[in-house]
């Protein structure tokens, strides 16, 4: 005859055996088993109730005394989290949060509600960090929450300094939810370039001009560009000296297509600030492959003003390449590969100039190198995937995110 024995059977046995030590008998220990389970599903089932009903402060301390009996419960300590977090409790509702992806590490939205915590908390790089897990993960179909995520996510990149992600970031937002005025603010320092410590006040010119500038980047992230453009214009003819405005109205032009007007847009924005570096960059981004050798002046001049910047010497070598200065583009591609040693089309350019140097073993490595990074890229792509995502934009070369000597 065989038995077959389940874990509460075993637990009961081995409390037996070890009766002879400790003098406590088989019947009180599956007595107090069998009392826990009941105390568990009573109280569980009160929490349950109370929280169905709002009645929140009564539910808290009953999810209190179940996650006790039974730490396992991930769905009590979920709702333990999410009624701390309404009652903007938010260091006991990260506690439980972090207990929740310790259970369900797999589970998207938790990581994204412990970065909304974080947020309120001051944690900014904590926060971004499980907010972009929770995104990678995937989060519950819920437009809201994907909302509420994509808000805190952008205003965490504008903070950091990230401001082209948190562009595509405020304008997928946009696209989603529509304009409002916490949305345009945001927006608008990011695409003014404005840092956290460079936040204007409520009721000045210069936050007049952001929100403003939010707004009408919020219409294009709508794909409103007919209205976004007038839009651009009015603001810049009234503010036509304001850092970074012509900037801002160049970007909106090269999201549309109209790179002769970006491009002087840029322009006057130099013509405004001679040591802007990032209007240089996005000049010359916007020559390659059009007319490569327009482009090659401000490139150059932008390596000048910020030698240590990588990406300017990255593009210095590829418009150098592309007019077949490949020996002028090794040593600014070699310089970048330095800075970016992840950076794909580096290796496909430097393989290319190697190729025609007749420096082949140098040109077969890098182009190695070339293809195991797109097939990293295109992992990594496929893992972070979410079908609730807008692509962003695409571009010959994306003038992302720089170092801030280069803003």
């Amino acid at each position: 005859m065989y038995c077959y024995l389940n874990r509460f059977h075993i637990a009961v046995l081995v409390a037996c055996f070890l009766n002879h030590f400790c003098g406590t008998s088989c019947a009180q220990i599956a007595q107090g088993q069998s009392r826990s389970r009941t105390d568990f599903a009573s109280l569980s089932a009160k929490a349950d109730a109370a929280r169905d009903s709002n009645r929140l402060e009564e539910a808290i301390p009953l999810y209190r005394r179940a996650v006790a009996l039974r730490p396992s419960w991930a769905e009590g300590w979920w709702s333990l989290a999410t009624l701390e977090y309404d009652k903007d409790r938010y260091s006991e509702a990260a506690t439980h949060f972090r207990k929740v992806v310790s259970l369900q590490p797999a589970n998207g939205t938790a990581y994204a509600m412990l970065g909304l915590c974080e947020f309120e908390l001051g944690r900014d790089q904590l926060a971004l960090r499980n907010i972009e897990k929770g995104k990678n993960l995937g989060l519950q179909q819920n437009p809201e929450l994907w909302n509420v995520v994509l808000f805190h996510e952008g205003s965490l990149l504008q903070r950091r300094g990230s401001f082209q992600s948190a562009q595509d970031t405020l304008e997928e937002l946009c696209l989603r939810a529509g304009p409002n005025e916490k949305t345009a603010i945001i927006l608008g320092m990011a695409m003014l370039r404005m840092s956290l410590h460079d936040a204007p006040q409520a009721g000045s010119q210069d936050y007049d001009v952001a929100l403003r500038v939010g707004r009408a980047e919020c219409l294009a992230g709508q794909k409103k560009y007919d209205q976004a453009r007038p839009e651009f214009a009015s603001i810049v003819n009234e503010n036509a000296k304001s850092p970074n405005l012509h900037y801002a109205f160049g970007l909106f032009l090269f999201e549309i297509r109209d790179v002769a007007a970006g491009v002087e847009q840029m322009k006057q924005e130099i013509a405004n600030n001679p040591k802007n570096v990032l209007a240089r960059l996005r000049i010359a981004a916007a020559e390659y492959k059009q007319d490569s050798a327009a482009g090659l002046p401000y490139a150059q001049e932008a390596v000048k003003l910020d030698p240590q910047q990588p990406f300017a010497h990255m593009l210095l070598g590829l418009l150098r390449l592309d007019v077949d200065d490949y020996q002028g583009a090794i040593p600014e591609l070699e310089i970048a590969r330095k800075g970016l040693p992840t950076e794909p089309k580096i290796f496909a350019a430097l393989g290319t100039a190697y190729a025609r140097a007749g420096r082949k073993q140098d040109s077969v490595q890098a182009r190695m190198t070339f293809a195991r990074l797109t097939d990293a890229a295109k992992r990594k792509s496929a893992e972070a995937s979410q079908p609730e995502a807008r692509n962003p934009r695409s571009e010959q070369i994306r003038v992302g995110d720089l170092p801030p000597s280069s803003r």
